[in-house]
């Protein structure tokens, strides 16, 4: 398994905002902020540890850096779920659906659910 780098909180924030946006400036990842918005340089700071990271690439027209993904919100979603369950429930599927139930956090009809995806499964 291709292992993904995790993210910092903030670092995940404003990924969040460039998998919605697609192509974005810094300027555009700042309109999506709620108020308070931080300064320019600290969201461009943010985002040049994104591209160190490997989650975005950028395009310069002149003096201005358009942003975009590399990774999909997919692909971080899978292995932040992966890592959870081999961190947490010693890579034990079966323990993690176990917990989801003792803690009521699904119900009958959506473990259904889940059961007749996986007999569709080949």
């Amino acid at each position: 398994m291709n292992r993904i780098q995790r993210l910092t909180k903030g670092e995940e924030e404003i990924m969040h905002f460039i998998w919605q946006l697609g192509r974005c400036t810094v300027a555009d990842i700042i309109d999506k902020i709620a108020p308070p918005k931080p300064p320019h340089s600290s969201i461009s700071s943010i985002v040049r540890i994104l591209e160190r990271k490997g989650f975005v690439d950028h395009k310069t027209y002149g003096r201005t850096y358009e942003y975009f993904p590399l990774i999909t919100k997919d692909e971080y979603s899978r292995g932040s779920l992966l890592s959870l369950i081999h961190n947490y429930f010693n890579g034990s599927t079966p323990k993690l659906v176990s917990f989801l139930v003792e803690e009521e956090e699904t119900t009958i009809e959506e473990l259904q659910e889940i059961i007749k995806k996986l007999k569709k499964k080949p």
